[in-house]
């Protein structure tokens, strides 16, 4: 199916992102069967919270798209976005979020509210969740599990 093929993707930008010591959540952006954008998360290194990889992912396919909306895409993330990172998502019209692992500390896209389907907004997502949730849930696990031995 589509949404592992590009859950993969993401997951791979997660793996980037554990490379440089940061912690590993992915993001890709899809139009017409491409990827637009994509990103990791920069936080650590950029000392920049704004650099989630949702945020990045939307920066780029703007770029490549020279345009603020994002029409007609599906933004693929390894964790469920944050307020911030919904936020963005609905201020850039991206049509659908396909997110892996649940955040019980952070989740907008069901787990603590629901942001992206808020019908207050003028704009919503259509929201699939659960993609590959073990894998990318394990990708932070084992992240912070390998963090707390070496403190």
């Amino acid at each position: 199916m589509d949404d592992e093929r590009w859950m993969q993707a993401a997951i791979e930008e997660a793996k980037l992102a554990e490379q440089k010591g940061e912690v590993p959540i992915g993001a890709v952006i899809v139009k017409n069967g491409s990827i637009i954008g994509r990103g990791h998360n920069l936080r650590e290194s950029s000392l920049d919270p704004t650099t989630h990889a949702e945020m990045i992912a939307i920066r780029e396919a703007s770029k490549n798209l020279s345009a603020w909306r994002l029409l007609d895409s599906t933004l693929y993330v390894t964790l469920e976005p944050c307020p911030m990172c919904a936020g963005a998502i609905l201020m850039s019209r991206v049509n659908r979020v396909v997110f892996g692992a649940t955040d019980p500390k952070a989740g907008c896209a069901g787990t603590l509210m629901n942001l992206l389907q808020d019908q207050r907004f003028n704009h919503t997502c259509e929201l699939t969740a659960g993609v590959m949730a073990d894998v990318c849930g394990s990708l932070l696990t084992q992240f912070f599990r390998r963090l707390r031995k070496e403190q």
